[in-house]
């Protein structure tokens, strides 16, 4: 699994005009699943997101997590994640896995985020959707977790 993980002061998602979810300061996190990517992956990457320390302490350090600053989160499942551009101009989306597993493991990953005790928004698996975000900071981070057999 591959996640962008993006400190945002907002972020929203609309699907065929409609606002579908929208959270104020907190996490942007877009999520990738890939062929090997196991349910051990996506807690593993849950835990990681929700213990990251991008969040500035008083003395202006990144020290504090999403949990520590009261934040939002907002998952989003994106498969161009696994784009490949080493050949030509097209991407190649052939690591990404196919939509049953992608979704079943993006799922997997939100459930693992509200077990922790963290209420997650969603977009809509598979829809066009459109994200608006305002990036704090900019604090983006990427984080990858392949093929975990155990926590």
């Amino acid at each position: 699994m591959k996640l962008v993980v993006q400190r945002v002061k907002q972020a929203s998602v609309t699907v065929d005009g409609k606002k579908i979810s929208e959270i104020g300061p907190g996490l942007l996190v877009l999520a990738g699943v890939s062929h090997g990517d196991t349910p051990f992956d996506a807690r593993h990457l849950a835990q990681k997101t929700v213990k990251l320390r991008i969040f500035d302490d008083s003395d202006d350090k990144m020290n504090l997590s999403v949990g520590d600053v009261g934040g939002q989160l907002l998952a989003v499942s994106q498969f161009t994640l696994y784009g490949d551009c080493t050949k030509g101009n097209r991407p190649s989306y052939i690591r990404a896995a196919r939509p049953e597993q992608g979704e079943a493991l993006f799922n997997e990953y939100v459930q693992a985020l509200e077990t922790l005790g963290f209420p997650v928004q969603t977009g809509e698996f598979g829809a066009d959707m459109k994200v608006e975000l305002l990036n704090d900071g900019p604090v983006t981070i990427i984080m990858e977790s392949s093929g975990r057999t155990k926590d």
